[in-house]
């Protein structure tokens, strides 16, 4: 299994501190997300119904009908590659990396094959100068948008140019090519979404509750595409993808459009001070989003190390070099880190 931050327990076993006594800045979720409401007790005693509404908030919330829930965007990162065989497949890289790994690791012998006849993919990880060069040579192209962990974002002009080179070349060599965005930390500039464009062949889209709203735990994400495209997903993933209450709760996170205003404002702000107080003590972020920060730093483990000795768990990164900050959570937690930073700094 891969590493994606988190992980306060096993920090606590290897530091020697306590799980209470971390500040956890490894995730990259807002710190300040959701407040969940009362949860109806017939939620835990049912099974989840598609018709509680569910479909119709996010589909008000991210502008498109063509959409399936699923239990977090994992859910569908690791479905795809299972959705047809011999792909070459291109991800655009640095980037998340259970992208690549779901669709290299299913086509991998093992002694006790989890499928009986595995699809055998080939996956490259390409810098955007690679990528532009030969798109057209590769069936999919998965790109993470804003990326995780630089915060580099490809323009909507930049994929519609994308998408019609793989239609050109659709036609010239035949197939079917796919262009797939994850778009999880999208939701404080929805304005850049390509959501709007699902729906024909070739686009897919996820998202997910866990950053922008907080709620990793509750595994809600969606994916946007074509109708055969999901309802093939919906056949392979089974009924009941996500709990009854995971559902209400996403129903009504997505329809308090006053908390997603307010809760962008905020987390402009708060962008803002995690950047100058990492510039303050001279680590000045390259990238990120309203979300978290990224310092390209070549000795990312001492680092790393030095935070976690102050009881403090960030993000790193080892190929390219760097470290990964989320936000704090209240006065206490930017006191906190700004006294770690100017321990660490001297």
């Amino acid at each position: 299994m891969l590493n994606h931050g988190g992980g306060i327990q096993q920090a606590a076993l290897t530091f020697g501190l306590p799980p209470k006594k971390w500040l956890d800045l490894s995730t990259g979720i807002n710190p300040i997300g959701w407040s969940i409401p009362h949860i109806p007790a017939d939620k835990w005693l049912r099974l989840p119904e598609d018709e509680d509404g569910l479909l119709q908030s996010a589909s008000a919330y991210y502008g498109s009908e063509n959409i399936l829930p699923v239990a977090g965007s994992q859910a569908a990162i690791q479905v795809l590659s299972r959705l047809t065989e011999k792909f070459r497949v291109a991800v655009l890289s640095p980037t998340y990396s259970e992208h690549a790994h779901s669709w290299g690791f299913i086509g991998k012998k093992h002694k006790k094959p989890f499928y009986s006849t595995p699809p055998s993919h080939q996956v490259e990880q390409v810098t955007l100068r690679e990528l532009e060069k030969k798109i057209e040579l590769y069936d999919a192209v998965v790109v993470v948008n804003p990326n995780n962990p630089t915060g580099k974002i490809i323009s909507k002009e930049k994929l519609f140019e994308w998408r019609k080179r793989q239609a050109v070349a659709d036609k010239a060599f035949g197939g079917e090519r796919w262009l797939i965005v994850d778009e999880a930390f999208m939701d404080s500039t929805p304005q850049l979404s390509m959501i709007g464009e699902t729906g024909k062949p070739g686009l897919i889209v996820l998202r997910s509750l866990g950053k922008f709203f907080g709620l990793a735990g509750a595994r809600v994400g969606f994916v946007f595409g074509w109708p055969e495209l999901l309802d093939s997903m919906r056949q392979l993933l089974g009924p009941w993808q996500i709990s009854g209450p995971s559902r209400h709760v996403a129903k009504n996170c997505l329809n308090d459009t006053a908390w997603h205003v307010e809760t962008r404002s905020q987390l402009e702000e708060k962008q803002k001070q995690l950047h100058n107080m990492l510039s303050k003590y001279n680590l000045t972020p390259i990238g990120g989003t309203t979300l978290f920060k990224w310092v390209k730093v070549s000795r990312s483990k001492e680092l790393f190390n030095k935070f976690a000795q102050h009881g403090i768990l960030v993000r790193r990164f080892s190929d390219p070099g760097g470290i990964r900050f989320g936000l704090p959570g209240d006065k206490d937690q930017w006191q906190r880190l700004e006294s770690t930073l100017k321990s660490i700094s001297k």
